[in-house]
């Protein structure tokens, strides 16, 4: 599966093409999904799902851009499943994995309801560079703090980033 991940990862940057914003952005929510996934000792399996979901989470962005003129997450939550789709099917993945991809790229910038373990830690390394690229506020951030993030690897990384007195 290693090699699936990786190839996934190098589709999602082939698709945006010369667009070193989208992937720079993406190969870092990756990397936070992955930091994130390891300290909370996630299985294989969910791993994997999501670490494709975070490769492929703005890949609808070029999409909405065009058909809504905007960026806004729910075009991008609305474009990208269909194009991650697309992308996903040279990899022969089981459908029940596509689905959960596709619903994940569908959900990432949904808050409220949290389904799932793979889920919470997309939402997490979504907003941990969003934080920054954005940026948002100190506000924004200890809200997200508060009432959105849950796992410890998570909040020990906002804090580490952008709390620092709550450490």
């Amino acid at each position: 599966m290693h090699d699936t991940a990786a190839n996934i990862l190098l589709a999602a940057c082939a698709y945006n093409g010369a667009d070193p914003k989208r992937n720079h952005h993406l190969l870092k929510v990756h990397n936070y999904c992955r930091m994130i996934a390891e300290g909370e000792q996630l299985d294989a399996h969910t791993r994997f799902v999501l670490e494709a979901a975070a490769a492929l989470h703005d890949i609808g962005i070029h999409e909405a851009e065009r058909v809504h003129g905007s960026t806004a997450g729910t075009y991008q939550q609305l474009e990208g499943p269909p194009i991650a789709r697309r992308l996903l099917e040279p990899f022969g993945l089981p459908a029940e994995d596509v689905d959960r991809i596709c619903w994940l790229i569908a959900h990432h910038h949904t808050y409220n309801p949290i389904d799932g373990i793979d889920h919470q830690i997309l939402l997490e390394a979504d907003f941990l560079v969003n934080a920054w690229e954005e940026p948002f506020s100190d506000a924004q951030i200890r809200h997200f703090y508060t009432h959105v993030a849950a796992t410890e690897t998570g909040k020990t990384l906002l804090r580490a980033h952008y709390l620092p007195d709550l450490e």
